[in-house]
């Protein structure tokens, strides 16, 4: 169980998940492609790549029909938790490379003013798409019924009963449909 599902609310339930991109590797695999033939540069590669495998396996990012949740890292963690009623905004930066490979840095602001970075993020346009519909499906308030009993009065715009014989307002007698 990771860290997303150990901290769910009641009755709260995940809508979508975002992962860390590949591109976490690329900086590791290209030190071990260049130092190939040296001992040491391949050792720090290796080490270099299984911390970019730890924060892929540690890092989760969650939208659920009550909040956001981001987590990176599990020695030195970094999270946040934002009720989507408390979500101002989610900016996505997204360089050539990340538009093209389609990852880039998830912003997310509170109404506190916190500004909460999230590097690398797979689909980070897929993940704002989420966290937006979630939002617009928990502030969305159907529109309110007509009234189908009243009836207005033709000499002073009055709402009069569909039954009234008079308008109430200035007494004008109305007419039966």
């Amino acid at each position: 169980m990771g860290y997303i599902e150990s901290n769910l609310m009641a009755g709260e339930k995940i809508v979508a998940r975002a992962r860390l991109h590949w591109i976490v590797f690329f900086w590791p695999v290209v030190l071990a492609l260049i130092g190939i033939a040296t001992p040491v540069v391949l050792i720090i590669a290796a080490i270099w790549g299984a911390i970019a495998f730890m924060n892929l396996q540690t890092s989760e990012f969650a939208v659920t029909n009550k909040r956001v949740l981001l987590k990176v890292g599990w020695i030195r963690r970094h999270s946040l938790e934002l009720l989507l009623t408390k979500v101002e905004g989610i900016q996505v930066h997204q360089g050539i490379l990340g538009s093209s490979l389609d990852y880039g840095t998830i912003i997310v602001s509170g109404t506190g003013g916190a500004k909460e970075p999230f590097h690398r993020i797979a689909a980070p346009l897929n993940f704002r798409k989420r966290v937006q519909e979630q939002i617009e499906v928990g502030t969305y308030k159907p529109p309110e019924r007509p009234i189908t009993n009243l009836r207005f009065c033709f000499t002073c715009g009055a709402s009069v009963g569909v039954d009234d014989g008079f308008c109430s307002a200035c007494g004008h007698q109305l007419k039966t449909a």
